[in-house]
């Protein structure tokens, strides 16, 4: 798959993914080789950032070990990352969506994609600027999940798919709000 494949992913169901379910990449291969290494970026990215500049991220959390929070929060995103392919798969069998336990754990592993590499803008230090492109990251979050779920969903049923991005997202808010409490308690 090209870069203009990969770019087109958040915008439509007709590009992308149905090379994506055609070749069906083996699981444990896209999250070992793509997942993995993009999941290191925002405890990296939070470990750098506290220990070189907590003040940019919140003037009371200088004296956190950020070694503790970063390797709590890698736990925790694979912990999400795990329970959201399963919730993605329940919420689309509510649905009457037939999405498989590989489609479902596929697009687990590639909604948060880019999630992961907003957590670059750590490199800048400004809490509005880092707030504004954490918006758009879970912004192209939702739409590569409403797109993949129309995709590989096999029912283009639009409203369907936005039901379920609302209901994967708002347990993955809930499930990051309380990351973060514990990361910056």
């Amino acid at each position: 798959m090209d870069l203009i494949s990969l770019a087109r992913l958040p915008l439509t169901a007709e590009e992308g993914w149905p090379e994506l379910a055609r070749r069906r990449p083996a699981l444990h291969q896209y999250l070992l080789l793509v997942a993995l290494p993009l999941s290191l970026l925002p405890p990296a990215m939070l470990y750098l950032a506290g220990t070189h500049d907590p003040e940019a991220i919140l003037r009371w959390a200088q004296h956190k070990d950020w070694t503790e929070v970063a390797v709590v929060f890698f736990l925790a995103e694979w912990a999400t990352l795990l329970g959201m392919g399963w919730l993605i798969r329940q919420a689309a069998a509510t649905y009457s969506l037939s999405i498989d336990y590989h489609g479902a754990y596929l697009l687990a592993g590639i909604a948060p994609v880019p999630m992961w590499l907003s957590s670059l803008g750590l490199l800048i230090p400004s809490l509005w600027t880092n707030a504004l492109i954490s918006a758009l990251g879970l912004g192209l979050a939702c739409a590569l999940m409403y797109q993949g779920l129309k995709a590989l969903g096999r029912r283009r049923e639009e409203i369907v798919a936005a039901s379920i991005v609302h209901i994967v997202i708002g347990v993955g808010l809930i499930a990051w709000a309380l990351l973060l409490v514990f990361a910056f308690d």
